[in-house]
C-alpha cells in the first residue's frame, strides 16, 4: 500500500532562521545560485554577496582559498585575495575549479565564503538536466511516483561532498544503501542515530565481505547542506567516504527524490517536519528492501546484501 508518506512524521528544528530556504527550488541549489553580485542583509549587520570565480589555491591548515573572481556589484570590482572558509570547504576545494559562494561580510569589514558550489558549465549542465528529467519523471508517475519495494529506483544527478557529479547510473551492477539527512538535526535519534547506523552496516558489510556495496546519504536541505558542509559532516564523524557518498543539488531534484521514496521534508516556521527511511537498491536499481524510522538494525540490511 501506498502510505508510506504517512508514517514517523517527527519534527526537528532547523536552528537559525534558514536564511537560505528560498533557495531551495533554484537551479543548482544553495543561496548563490542566482549570481549577479546583489547584496542581502543578514542578521547581526552583516551583508552578503553573491560571488563567481575560480579556485587558484586551497590552504587546509588556515582554512583559506585564493580566489580570482569576477566583479562583486556593489561591493568590489575584480580581483584576485585569499578568503576565509569552513574546514570543510576548504578540504573540498581543487585548484582550477570554478564556484559560486555568497561573500559574507561583517561589520568589522572582514569577509569570508559561505555557501560554495561548483560552477563549472559541464557539472552544472549535468545537474540541472538531471533534475529536469527526474521532474518530469515524477510528473508523468503522479500518484504513482512512490516506488514500492520491487520497484526501479529513480535516476538522479547530484553532487557529493567533494563537489563531483554523482550520476546515479554509476551504481548499476553494485547494490546501494540509502537514506536521507540534514547536517544541522539536532534530535539524537533521528538523523545522527540514522547516520551511527548506516556507518555501522558499512563496516559490518566490510567485515562479512560484501564487496559490491555502495553506501548514500543524500541531503533533506540542499539550501545548506553544501558539498562542503558534508565534506565536513563526514569528516566529524570520522566516516570512510571510500564507497560513502553524502549528495546534494538542486532543492526540485530533492524533493522529486523525496516523493519518489516516499519520504516527507517541510520547512515551517523554522522547523524541518520530516520522516526517516532506510533503502537498499540492488544491483539491477531495484529497491529490494526499506526501513522505515529509526527502528531497525544494521545486520537486517547486511544480511539482505548476501541474497
Amino acid at each position: 500500500m501506498r502510505t508510506n508518506a504517512a508514517r514517523h512524521l517527527v519534527a526537528c528544528a532547523a536552528g537559525a532562521a534558514l536564511l537560505a530556504l528560498s533557495g531551495c527550488g533554484k537551479s543548482g541549489a544553495g543561496s548563490a545560485a542566482a549570481g549577479g553580485g546583489a547584496e542581502t542583509a543578514v542578521p547581526g549587520g552583516e551583508r552578503r554577496f553573491s560571488l563567481r570565480g575560480e579556485v587558484l589555491s586551497a590552504d587546509l591548515k588556515r582554512k583559506v582559498l585564493v580566489v580570482r573572481h569576477g566583479e562583486v556589484a556593489g561591493y568590489m570590482p575584480a580581483m584576485t585575495m585569499e578568503f576565509p572558509v569552513s574546514a570543510g570547504d576548504a578540504a573540498a576545494a581543487r585548484a582550477g575549479e570554478r564556484i559560486r559562494a555568497d561573500l559574507v561580510v561583517g561589520r568589522d569589514g572582514n569577509a569570508r565564503l559561505e555557501g560554495i558550489w561548483p560552477d563549472d558549465q559541464a557539472s552544472v549542465d549535468s545537474v540541472d538536466a538531471g533534475a529536469r528529467m527526474l521532474q518530469e519523471d515524477t510528473f508523468e508517475k503522479g500518484a504513482s511516483a512512490y516506488r514500492e519495494v520491487g520497484d526501479a529506483a529513480p535516476h538522479f544527478v547530484l553532487y557529493d561532498q567533494d563537489g563531483r557529479v554523482v550520476d546515479s547510473a554509476r551504481f548499476h551492477g553494485q547494490q546501494v544503501m540509502l537514506n536521507f539527512i540534514y547536517s544541522r538535526c539536532p534530535l539524537a535519534n533521528m538523523c545522527p542515530a540514522s547516520t551511527m547506523k548506516m556507518v555501522a552496516s558499512q563496516k559490518l558489510a566490510r567485515e562479512s565481505g560484501v564487496a559490491n556495496i555502495e553506501f548514500v546519504s543524500i541531503t533533506l536541505d540542499p539550501s545548506y547542506d553544501t558539498p562542503g558542509v558534508l565534506k565536513q559532516y563526514a569528516a566529524d564523524r570520522g566516516i570512510d567516504t571510500g564507497n560513502f557518498s553524502f549528495l546534494t543539488g538542486p532543492g526540485a531534484a530533492i524533493r522529486d527524490l523525496l516523493t519518489q521514496f516516499g519520504v516527507i521534508a517541510e520547512f515551517k516556521d523554522g522547523i524541518l517536519n520530516h520522516t526517516l527511511a532506510t533503502l537498499l537498491i540492488d544491483e539491477k536499481g531495484r529497491v529490494s528492501w526499506r526501513a522505515d524510522g529509526s527502528d531497525w538494525e544494521p545486520k537486517q540490511f547486511v544480511e539482505r546484501m548476501h541474497r
